[in-house]
């Protein structure tokens, strides 16, 4: 592999890194804390991207993949944000929610329409963390549908989620205002707020993780992100961030994530062990390794690939060299995401 992750060295990180995976497998099972749910399987789980970084009308479709395909006047419009539409089914009934929400409210409700989804039939939402590409699109798609949304629908979040963010930016010593989502303007709409920090089921059959335990070395959060915490300005450690997962019958988990920033190896193995098992049928959602370290890279795919899923995902965040390195070392379960496309787990 180009720039120093050679076949050798990629072994020599699997080898070295594998050891936290390797020796968690086995006991998984003996670790649960008191008080997790006890994880319901689904019979099936329908997954919508509704937006992402890109959108190719080209791609062919996999056995898990429909790529929406685009003709004159209707186009998935892409971009710097990330959104999903989540449908699980759990003894018959099916049951709908949303993962974030993007960052350009017109091309999120554009893909929503394109796709034929119905947030009508939404029974709850959800927020992985409090960056405007997550959260920007969030009020206009709960305004346009407020009166097909039910009072008191839940809008499940984690702590700090409606914090005021900040980034330094390479060369600038102002860090550059991120925003906040406005919790007033959710609980307007008529929505509940639900703040999360332990393991949660939101819809039949899918999580939250709660507070992500940070159990690799290497995934840190970079010191250029920032929160404001009553009038300081400090450096972020994403303690609410909150990933997403649920459990297909007879194939495994499937975690999706919205940046992880905690750690796309963390939110697996947080997803592990609330759920009790190794199986993890697919990896799905941001890596937040744009621009990472060549041996952060390293790392985090020898990991992946010690986890041993069918399907690796990365999205949005994740940072073209990633992407290619998982293209590289896990060919036979590397997914190229598009934008509207809708994957699809279980009978």
């Amino acid at each position: 592999m180009k720039d120093g992750m050679g076949r050798r060295e990629f072994l020599k990180y699997s080898v070295a890194t594998g050891v936290l995976i390797a020796t968690g497998e086995g006991m998984i099972k003996n670790v649960m804390a008191q008080g997790m749910p006890k994880v319901t399987e689904v019979d099936k789980a329908t997954v919508w991207v509704v937006t992402d970084n890109s959108y190719d009308t080209l791609r062919p479709d996999t056995k898990i993949a429909k790529r929406y395909r685009s003709v004159p006047g209707k186009a998935i419009l892409a971009e710097h944000g990330i959104s999903f539409y989540v449908e699980t089914v759990v003894n018959g009934k099916t049951s709908v929610c949303m993962f974030d929400y993007g960052h350009d409210p017109a091309g999120v409700m554009n893909n929503i329409a394109l796709l034929g989804l119905d947030i009508g039939k939404t029974s709850a939402f959800s927020l992985s963390h409090g960056h405007w590409d997550h959260f920007m699109a969030a009020v206009s798609i709960l305004k346009q549908n407020q009166p097909r949304i039910a009072g008191g629908t839940p809008f499940y979040v984690g702590e700090e989620a409606f914090a005021r963010r900040y980034s330094l930016r390479p060369g600038t010593t102002d860090p550059a205002d991120l925003g906040q989502l406005m919790k007033e303007d959710i609980e307007a709409l008529g929505l509940k707020i639900v703040e999360v920090k332990k393991p949660i089921e939101i819809i039949p059959g899918a999580y939250f993780t709660g507070n992500i335990e940070r159990v690799t070395a290497y995934e840190k959060v970079p010191p250029t992100l920032l929160v404001r915490r009553g009038e300081k300005l400090e450096a972020d450690d994403f303690r609410g961030e909150q990933g997403f997962f649920f459990n297909v019958k007879g194939k495994g988990l499937v975690v999706i994530s919205g940046c992880a920033h905690a750690g796309i190896v963390n939110t697996v193995k947080q997803a592990q062990k609330i759920a009790g098992t190794d199986k993890v049928h697919a990896v799905m959602g941001g890596c937040h390794l744009a621009n990472a370290k060549p041996e952060v890279i390293q790392n985090t795919v020898a990991d992946i690939k010690a986890i041993k899923p069918d399907y690796i995902v990365p999205m949005h965040c994740t940072g073209f060299e990633t992407i290619v390195a998982f293209s590289k070392e896990m060919p036979n379960e590397f997914i190229l995401n598009t934008a509207g496309t809708r994957y699809t787990f279980g009978a």
